[in-house]
């Protein structure tokens, strides 16, 4: 699979700390650049024929259907499509207007991951979202007319300025709005953005936990009974629509990423990330070198990533993959660190899999620190 980064956006969110430029004077240069990666790196993926191709970012729908195309395009020289490919174009609610929509559904993409965030303004005017809240509703509708029923949205919970009623209310409308997939996280504050800043400087108050806590279990429930299934502690789909992308990283396929900042992993003990800075990504690539810098996995990282990834999703951790890749010495020190957990109910084995039952989800990273190798 491949992931193509876009690293622009119209302005800057609240609490985001991706890598992107709220300038496009060099996006013909960066769209050119990326084209060309495609081409040095075409050799480094193991199976050319990809049944994900995923546009994030930034802001991916900030570039026009046409440009769009063409990285398209450039990637079908090198690679070929599996029959049921999902092709995710990220985007925000603002850029989905009439015009873009009708030129996306005679395109390949067929899956629309729409950042609605909040259908509240107080919500969104806190993030700093260049959307309101009925532009949030009215682009599905206008994505849902135009044919793309592959659908996700974002929703965060947890907001200072929002309560458990609007969260409910922000539930409702999803489902009245019948998406049929959803990513929900809980705001958190990163190091260096406008949110950290103005809860230092007391303007707002700072997340609390216990009321993200409360939200999340009542994602959980609400989500479950009207047919959604929770397969990742941020991710919940109707059958059908679990997303192949992230259902890829999860169960630790290879996949390729182009575009600055963008990371790639060849499925066992590589993993490496491009440099998270436009201009001198243009530069490198323009002179014909890779602006990536790489690192082998040991097989304790290799090891505690599986635990990191594994115990998030419904799936677990597959032991008899464990068993098959590591020492016995790796699984004695396993079936010491679990034990306890498993008496306690934190942790379960169903099937050959080392799972956390849903109802401790949410402290799942935290469990699954505790059984990390050092």
């Amino acid at each position: 699979m491949i992931y193509i980064h876009i690293p622009f956006c119209k302005q800057k969110c609240s609490y985001c700390n991706f890598h992107f430029s709220t300038s496009l004077n060099f996006k013909d240069e960066m769209l050119a650049a990326m084209k060309k990666e495609i081409l040095l790196r075409k050799d480094e993926l193991q199976n050319n024929k990809i049944q994900s191709l995923y546009f994030g970012g930034g802001t991916p729908s900030i570039l026009s259907s046409d440009e769009i195309n063409s990285l398209i395009d450039e990637v079908l020289r090198y690679f070929s499509f599996e029959k049921d490919i999902e092709i995710t174009l990220e985007a925000n609610p603002d850029d989905l207007d009439k015009n873009f929509l009708k030129n996306l559904s005679q395109s390949f993409v067929n899956r629309l991951s729409i950042g609605t965030q909040s259908f509240f303004d107080e919500d969104l005017k806190l993030m700093n979202r260049a959307h309101s809240a009925s532009e949030a509703e009215s682009s599905i509708k206008r994505a849902q007319d135009f044919g793309f029923e592959n659908l996700s949205i974002d929703l965060i919970y947890g907001s200072p300025v929002s309560n458990f009623e609007i969260w409910r209310e922000n539930l409702a409308k999803a489902i009245a709005l019948e998406v049929p997939h959803i990513s929900s996280y809980a705001l958190t504050v990163e190091h260096k953005t406008a949110l950290e800043n103005w809860i230092l400087k007391g303007k707002v108050s700072r997340p609390k936990e216990e009321e993200q806590n409360k939200e999340f279990y009542y994602l959980s429930d609400f989500l479950k009974d009207n047919g959604f299934d929770h397969y990742e502690i941020s991710n919940f789909a109707k059958p059908g629509f679990y997303s192949k992308h992230n259902s890829a990283y999860w169960k630790y396929k290879e996949y390729l990423g182009i575009g600055p900042s963008a990371h790639s992993y060849n499925g066992y003990d590589i993993r490496s990330w491009n440099v998270s800075n436009n201009q001198q990504y243009i530069k490198k690539i323009d002179s014909d070198i890779l602006p990536k810098e790489e690192e082998i996995l040991s097989l304790k990282e290799q090891y505690n990533e599986m635990m990191m990834i594994g115990l998030r999703t419904t799936w677990g951790v597959d032991l008899i993959s464990l068993q098959n890749k590591f020492s016995s010495e790796f699984l004695e020190k396993l079936n010491n660190q679990i034990q306890s957990k498993v008496e306690e109910g934190m942790l379960i084995i169903e099937n050959d899999h080392l799972k956390i039952p849903e109802k401790h989800w949410f402290l799942a990273d935290g469990i699954a620190a505790d059984l990390f190798l050092v």
